[in-house]
């Protein structure tokens, strides 16, 4: 069987936070019921549904780029290196890759295809658009142990405004994304 992989990420908006990346192979004879964009679902059905590709997929590598790392290199070039750890993570290899967006790897040796939109056209893309923001979404809970009072579980470093209301009243953090500057507030001073 010649099998096709799918690549998406989660976290390239947040201003905290790493950017991870999911590749995922699926056999196409074992469809999973539900499996869609994972901006169409709730948290639990993704919980859900990222249990069932875990246990299921032909193969899932995956790939988290730190936030120091995003700011040295900047966010596409975080992005593409994560989907390149996730993808070379396989232990299966892919005939295909498939990636959500405009971009293809380019340190990937695989044949690949970008395809925007991605996340919501093609199964296995959404497969990892799903896995990618569970993982992403854990990281940043963990975070939010260490640093509860910016709200990391809920707003998962994404500029919300009531991350930007706790950064305004304790700094920044540590993993704060210093390349991503917030309106109306300095050059990034403080630290939590």
């Amino acid at each position: 069987m010649l099998w096709v992989a799918g690549v998406d990420e989660a976290g390239r908006g947040p201003i905290a936070g790493p950017v991870v990346a999911a590749a995922v192979i699926l056999d196409p004879r074992n469809r999973i019921e539900g499996v869609k964009d994972s901006k169409k679902l709730s948290s639990r059905q993704r919980e859900e549904l990222s249990s069932v590709i875990l246990r299921d997929a032909v193969a899932v590598g995956i790939g988290v780029v730190r936030e120091d790392v995003i700011d040295r290199i900047n966010i596409r070039n975080a992005t593409l290196m994560a989907m390149e750890i996730a993808v070379s993570r396989l232990k299966v290899l892919p005939a295909m890759v498939l990636v959500d967006g405009r971009d293809t790897i380019p340190t990937v040796v695989y044949p690949q295809r970008a395809i925007v939109g991605g996340d919501a056209k093609v199964y296995v893309i959404s497969a990892a658009s799903i896995v990618a923001k569970v993982i992403r979404d854990r990281i940043m809970c963990g975070w939010h142990k260490v640093y509860p009072q910016y709200g990391f579980c809920q707003h998962k470093g994404y500029p919300t405004r009531m991350h930007i209301e706790a950064v305004k009243m304790y700094g920044y953090s540590p993993i704060h994304r210093f390349s991503f500057r917030i309106r109306g507030f300095g050059n990034n001073e403080g630290s939590a």
